[in-house]
């Protein structure tokens, strides 16, 4: 007897929408017991290697009002370059660093917030060294898929220069919307932008 197949349609494209919060950040939500902290909420579980500093910044549409119910992932490499993960073999990564956090963004004016560390220089693929950076993913309601990019350093103007994902930007006036400015001591401003005038440039993932 021939077995009958049943074909299963692919559903409709989804965003977020507005519980990817109540999810991934439930403290946030209001929702409490679920976890002691919404995770990735603290990046520095101890004393840290290199320069503390705090990220902050809003995600903005193409009318230029901040979103209020987006959320962000960071990932990126401790003072030394090096990533807490399994798959790292140059070195051992920064114990008290997790290199990955999560926040969503502030009800009230849109803004986000890491307080994280300056990563180091991570080798691309063909072994020339990139700037530092940070990575970002940005998810909200009215993405289907996750947005990421990227944040370079304003005091790195010779190794932003030579970084080998920066200068394939073939429109080299879109690169500064990836390089984030001085806000304070200690402190740096990354306003993602998701359409029109200065659209921050995002990768194909």
């Amino acid at each position: 007897m021939v077995q009958k197949h049943i074909l299963l349609k692919e559903s409709p494209s989804q965003t977020a929408g507005p519980y990817v919060h109540i999810g991934c950040t439930p403290n946030f939500a209001g929702i409490t017991g679920v976890y002691p902290a919404d995770l990735g909420a603290q990046m520095k579980t101890g004393k840290v290697k290199g320069t503390p500093i705090e990220i902050i910044g809003q995600v903005i549409d193409g009318t230029g009002t901040p979103l209020r119910d987006a959320m962000l992932e960071i990932w990126q490499a401790d003072a030394d370059g090096l990533f807490n993960a399994t798959n790292e073999t140059r070195g051992d990564a920064d114990p008290n660093f997790t290199g990955w956090g999560r926040c969503a963004t502030d009800m009230q004016d849109g803004m986000f917030r890491f307080q994280t560390v300056k990563p180091g220089r991570v080798p691309f693929i063909d072994g020339r060294l990139q700037a530092p950076h940070v990575t970002f993913w940005i998810v909200a309601r009215g993405i289907n898929v996750g947005l990421h990019t990227r944040m370079y350093f304003p005091d790195e103007d010779a190794a932003n220069a030579d970084d080998p994902v920066l200068s394939r930007i073939e429109h080299a006036t879109r690169r500064p919307t990836l390089i984030a400015s001085q806000n304070g001591e200690g402190r740096l401003r990354f306003d993602i932008v998701l359409q029109g005038e200065n659209e921050t440039v995002f990768f194909d993932m």
